[in-house]
Formats: C-alpha cells, sequence, structure tokens
C-alpha cells in the first residue's frame, strides 16, 4: 500500500516510465498537500493513471512483484486455507499454489510478521505479491467461503486477460510467458485459465472438446480424465483458433489434422506444449499435451523398479554393446526410462547420441537430435549419420519402421549400446513386432540383452488411505487366492485427490533379459506366448506378478493393478491394457 515516505520515489517511477509528466506530478502532489490524501490514490482518481500502473510502479519501488487482481488468476479454492476473517485482517489474497509454494497478493508484501503467519497458516512457502488494498478488498468479498468456481466466474469475463508474448531463443523456438498479464481478450484468460490449472494440477494432457450445446474442457490427471470446465456456448471457435496462434498453426484450416508446438514459462518454469488438432462431426478437437520439466524423474530408483529388477536392467545396461528396449503404450513413461537410463551412463568419457521426437528433456552430456521428418530427417536418416560420429551409446526415440529397425540392430551389432523404445503390449511382443519388421531372427537373437515392458499405475493418496480387505473376485484376478482376510490398503477419497484415493503414479516395471535359451528361442522365431512361459520358468515376473508386488507392498491398489493388467489363468501369461482401457470390473 502506498504510504507518504514514498510519493516521491512513486512520482519519480511513474516519470520514468513514461506514466507521467512532471507537471501533473506538480498538480498532484499541490492537492496531496490540501487533501492529505496517497499520492497514488489521486492520481487513480483524477483519471492520470490506472490502477494497474499504479501498482507496477509501486511494486518497482518496493522491489517486489506486483499485480493486478482480476478471475482467472485466483484459486477460488485457495481462501479456504486462510480464511476471510485472516485474509481481511492481513489484507491478503491467496492466488495459486504450485507445489509447495503459494502465491499470495499482499498489501504490504514486505511485512515479516504477514508472512510468517501465512506460512504457519498455510503450510507453505509463501511467494508475496504487490496488489492495492481496494483491489485485495474487492477479491476477498467475492472469494469468501470459497464458493466461487471457475465456471462462475467464465461468464463474467471482461476484456482484462492474458497476452501471448513470444520470445524468440536460438534452436529453442518461441517462449510464451504466462505470468506477464495485460489486457486482451476474454477467450485469452480462459485459455490461460485451463492452462494454469492444468499445470498447477500436475496434468498431462487437456482436451478440449466439441459439443452439441458447448464445449467440454477435460485434462488428465494420474492417467484418468477429469473435467476441468465447460466454457459458455459459442466459444468453441475461438477458443481453437486461440490454441492454434499459440501453437504456430493454420487457424483458416478446419478439414484436416494438425500439430503445433510451443514453450511457456508459468510460474518461472518451462513447459513445452505439444498440440494436435483433429477435425469431428461437430468441431474440431484439440488435445494439449504439457511436459514439464520439473517431473522428469531420472533417478531408477524413484520410477518402481523393484530391488531384483534394477539390478538385473543396470546389469545389461553396462555391458558394452547390444539391444535394450523399453516397451509400452503411449504414455506409460517409456521416454523416462530411457532418459534414466541416460543418466545412469553418461559421463565426460562417453559419447552419446540421441535421436528424438520430439526432444522432450534435455540432458547434459548427451547429444540430442530432433527428428524434422518435413525436411527429410527421418529417425533411419538421423541414424545412418550418427554411426559416422563415433558413439558409444545411442538412444532411439522410437523404432517406428523397418528401416529404423535394421540400422538400430546393425548398430548394436557393430559394438555400440542401443536403447530404444517400440509400442507392444509387454515386453516379450517386442521380439515379434521387430520379426514383423523384417529383422532377420538370428540377427536379432545375436543383438538383443534384454527388453523393459512398462505401465503406469495410480498410487495411494497418503492422505485418505484407509485398510480394508479386497473382494474374494479381486483376490481371485489378482491370483491372489490364499490371501483372503489379509488387510491391504486403498485411498478413500479426499479434496487433494480430487475424490479418486489416488495420488501420484509409479511404474508397473518387467524386465526380460535374454539368456542363452532364450537366444535360441528368437532364432528360431518363437511365438510371443511361448517367451513368456520361458521367462517365468527362469524365476522372471510378468507385468501382472510385478504389478501384485507393488500391491502387497501397498504401493497401490490390487483394482488398480487389475485395471491396467489383465491375468489369463489359462495360460498362465498375462494381457496388459492401456490407461484409457476401462477396468475389469470387479465385485
Amino acid at each position: 500500500m502506498t504510504t507518504k515516505r514514498h510519493t516521491t520515489r512513486i512520482g519519480e517511477a511513474l516519470i520514468e516510465q513514461g506514466e507521467l509528466s512532471q507537471e501533473q506530478l506538480n498538480d498532484a502532489l499541490e492537492h496531496q498537500k490540501n487533501t492529505g490524501r496517497l499520492l497514488g490514490e489521486l492520481l487513480v482518481e483524477q483519471g492520470t493513471i490506472t490502477s494497474a500502473t499504479l501498482v507496477q510502479a509501486l511494486a518497482k519501488c518496493l522491489a517486489v512483484r506486483g499485480c493486478h487482481l482480476r478471475h482467472g488468476l485466483i484459486d477460488p479454492a485457495l481462501m479456504t486455507l486462510v480464511g476471510e476473517e485472516e485474509a481481511e485482517r492481513m489484507l491478503v489474497m491467496p492466488m495459486f499454489r504450485v507445489h509447495d509454494t503459494l502465491t499470495v497478493a499482499m498489501a504490504e508484501p514486505q511485512s515479516l510478521p504477514t508472512l510468517d503467519r501465512l506460512r504457519r497458516l498455510t503450510g507453505c512457502k509463501i511467494r508475496p505479491v504487490l496488489a492495492l488494498e481496494p483491489n485485495i478488498r474487492e477479491f476477498i468479498g467475492e472469494y469468501a467461503g470459497g464458493n466461487a468456481s471457475v465456471d462462475s466466474f467464465l461468464a463474467t469475463l471482461t476484456d482484462s486477460d492474458v497476452e501471448v508474448i513470444d520470445r524468440e531463443k536460438v534452436d529453442e523456438g518461441p517462449i510464451t510467458d504466462l505470468d506477464q498479464m495485460v489486457a486482451d481478450s476474454p477467450i485469452v484468460n480462459l485459455v490461460n485459465v485451463a492452462l494454469l490449472t492444468a499445470i498447477r494440477d500436475g496434468a498431462s494432457d487437456v482436451h478440449i472438446e466439441p459439443q452439441s450445446k458447448g464445449t467440454r474442457v477435460r485434462y488428465r490427471i494420474d492417467g484418468i480424465l477429469r473435467d476441468l470446465m465447460k466454457p459458455p456456448m459459442g466459444m468453441h471457435a475461438a477458443i481453437v483458433s486461440r490454441v492454434k496462434v499459440i501453437g504456430k498453426m493454420d487457424i483458416a484450416e478446419k478439414r484436416l489434422p494438425q500439430e503445433g508446438r510451443v514453450r511457456i514459462v508459468a510460474e518461472n518454469r518451462e513447459i513445452d506444449l505439444r498440440i494436435s488438432s483433429m477435425p469431428t462431426l461437430l468441431g474440431e478437437k484439440l488435445v494439449i499435451r504439457l511436459l514439464d520439466k520439473e517431473n522428469l524423474k531420472v533417478c531408477m530408483e524413484d520410477l518402481g523398479f523393484r530391488m531384483e529388477t534394477l539390478a538385473a536392467f543396470k546389469e545389461v545396461l553396462n555391458q558394452p554393446h547390444g539391444l535394450v528396449l523399453v516397451t509400452g503404450p503411449t504414455g506409460s513413461g517409456k521416454s523416462t526410462t530411457l532418459y534414466s537410463a541416460l543418466d545412469l551412463l553418461r559421463s565426460s568419457e562417453t559419447n552419446i547420441l540421441t535421436v528424438e521426437d520430439p526432444v522432450e528433456y534435455q540432458l547434459e552430456l548427451v547429444n540430442q537430435i530432433q527428428v524434422h521428418e518435413s525436411i527429410g530427417m527421418t529417425f533411419g536418416r538421423a541414424l545412418r549419420s550418427i554411426l559416422r560420429q563415433d558413439p558409444d551409446i545411442i538412444m532411439v526415440g522410437e523404432i517406428r519402421d523397418e528401416e529404423t529397425a535394421r540400422i538400430g540392430v546393425q548398430a548394436a551389432l557393430t559394438g555400440h549400446l542401443v536403447l530404444a523404445t517400440l509400442h507392444t503390449n509387454d515386453a516379450a511382443g517386442a521380439v515379434a513386432r521387430l520379426l514383423d519388421m523384417n529383422v532377420e531372427p538370428y540377427l536379432l537373437a545375436t543383438a538383443l540383452n534384454g527388453v523393459v515392458g512398462q505401465r503406469l499405475a495410480r498410487t495411494i493418496c497418503s492422505s485418505c488411505q484407509t485398510k480394508y480387505y479386497p473382494s474374494a473376485r479381486v483376490l481371485h484376478d489378482a491370483g491372489l487366492d490364499h490371501s483372503r482376510g489379509k488387510v491391504f490398503l486403498k485411498g478413500s477419497g479426499c479434496q487433494q485427490c480430487h475424490n479418486s484415493g489416488y495420488l501420484g503414479r509409479i511404474g508397473v516395471l518387467e524386465f526380460m533379459a535374454i539368456t542363452p535359451e532364450l537366444r535360441r528361442m528368437i532364432h528360431r522365431s518363437a511365438p510371443s506366448h511361448e517367451l513368456r512361459r520361458q521367462v517365468r520358468q527362469q524365476g522372471g515376473l510378468t507385468l501382472h506378478d510385478e504389478g501384485v508386488q507393488l500391491a502387497l507392498d501397498n504401493k497401490t491398489c490390487l483394482e488398480e493393478i487389475l485395471r491396467v493388467t489383465q491375468y489369463d489363468d489359462d495360460l498362465g501369461i498375462e494381457n496388459s491394457t492401456s490407461h484409457e482401457t476401462k477396468s475389469r470390473s470387479v465385485a
């Protein structure tokens, strides 16, 4: 809040910014002497400057960040952390929370007692932002009780929103700073509300879907889609156009699928957005994938490997040459597993090159190459060139075609360690997929050293976990008929986990190390089910078995494991489903 001892500094700051002339300042100071009012309030009342201009000038004088509060910048639910009475007494307004840091608008952001009180009330680190006292009081009254919602204020948006500012960086593409707020369009605000909410809640994707009676915006958290907001009717085309502009896509083309990409900065975090549009009967559907670098786990011990499985995987990675594959459906965490492997292997003595589409995360001491199929820079072409770059380790983002498969196998046979991903249901299925790509069985049998198969299972919310007894049907489907009466854990549902009982995800990972017997079977093109049976005979565990072990360790629920894996009693093998497949019905 403005104080008299700062009036001269504020006036000078406004003059430096070109918002005020010396004559206007002198007139305002003269008026202030007669009224005793604050200089900033007088300037705003006279229409000389706006409230937003004043708060930025004050922020500059106090060396803090400043903002003008409005709908879209505030998470209404956070008011309950402080309470209406405390908010009015301290003149504060909680805005949004990222992980354990709460951004709070304050009339006096340099008040240490207020900051300490906020830390005790919320249990969060406090990031203070300056706002004007009338602005804070207005929103305390509006959001008191935490009853306001995103949908309720979308219908009353004004032309005060977030401007997308592109700043070109060499070879990095445009960066959009969501922290820079200016007056523009309600559509811009709506899109940014969706993105900021999704980022704050740890979503992986945002879906913008046309409906017969409007638009539906959903986001995927821990592999499950949830409703985010339902904008008013008639806004779908404008929302689609706005997202296309951000992604540098053709807004005039509505009949063909398109792809775009942009890097944004939200709360001092760089996040890549990968945008896909698809024409449907009711209009264009958009999916925005959020790649948050802060969420990348490059430590293998954090992925979900059991100790025995991780030891076997590391043993294969330490071999000087050969092919190592990571398999699973889209969104199962294959890239994260590969990055973790590279983090383990990278050193100043090793030349590591990768071919990716896209390069999701950047790693030190790793030379990463982006595929550009539009100019002929394909996986196959990049791999052929990489072999002339004296590599020790090669990582292929995805084996998609026969050419890439053949070159990858040849590289593994000529003294290189090759890591790659493949879309198959499980580890054993990778062999059949490569044989279908016309890789010779005798070459594959020699080159392949190991295969990881993986899924992601939701973990139990620690805030609402409770004990329970699974039904007989669930125990039977999990292969645990002998465990009747055993106590397991599950989440009962709370606000923190969106009443789902789950918060976060863990990897369900199997590993098929290629033994001499498996090499002989691959050489004669043995089918996948025979390979699975051999792995079990050797003491290995399937995806289903690994998942059940996680449930027995109370890291997830049996029902969740049955959702992502299915067990076949007759063959003694498992068949996995993607996160988009509905779970089996359980009693």
